[in-house]
């Protein structure tokens, strides 16, 4: 077993740029409170009738007013803001319904933040090459365990226990794109009395 216990060459590990502004007709931006800056930068440093075209969702961290307020003074199209990702990213998918083509899709944040609206888009046939993503923040993951297909979430270690299972799990780089999810697999089971390390590995 590598000293890392994670695999550098898995394609399916998604890499990520910094956003920029493309071409379109529309452009959505989703955010997290880490990723709310990414936004600003990009709108400040856009035409003058650019935010006309702008649609934005945000996940604010609870209690928190300033980054609201900024990206509100913004003055996109469309501003709303959410409690959780899972909401955001349903009202994504109303946006994206009834999108034109041509339409440019923005995400900063959290990989989970990221992942769920990539699934989303793609579900709303959105193309990929309008997509782009930029990381910020915790770099904790969303694993799904292949033994139970139970999702848990901002996991920071390696390995990390199945609350459902009870499995110790080996946290795959292999990320299903479906799923918006790593993939965590059974790191002992030859032998389940082996003495393993749980160390923080995503933080």
């Amino acid at each position: 077993m590598s000293e890392s216990l994670i695999e550098e060459s898995i394609l399916s590990r998604p890499t990520y740029g910094t956003l920029a502004i493309a071409p379109g007709l529309a452009h959505y931006f989703v955010a997290d409170a880490s990723g709310a800056e990414c936004v600003i930068r990009v709108a400040e440093a856009a035409p003058r009738d650019f935010m006309e075209k702008v649609h934005i969702l945000y996940v604010p961290t609870p209690g928190e007013n300033a980054l609201i307020t900024a990206l509100y003074a913004l003055g996109a199209k469309r501003f709303e803001h959410f409690p959780t990702i899972d909401d955001a990213v349903a009202r994504l998918g109303d946006w994206l319904s009834d999108a034109r083509m041509g339409s440019q899709l923005y995400l900063a944040g959290t990989e989970t933040l990221i992942g769920k609206a990539v699934a989303v888009a793609e579900e709303c046939g959105l193309d990929h090459s309008a997509v782009q993503c930029e990381h910020r923040g915790s770099l904790a993951r969303r694993v799904q365990c292949v033994h139970c297909k139970t999702m848990i979430e901002k996991v920071t270690t390696q390995p990390v226990k199945c609350p459902s299972c009870d499995l110790l799990l080996l946290v795959r780089d292999h990320y299903s794109r479906r799923l918006a999810a790593f993939q965590g697999v059974c790191i002992n089971a030859e032998d389940p009395t082996e003495d393993i390390e749980i160390r923080e590995m995503f933080k």
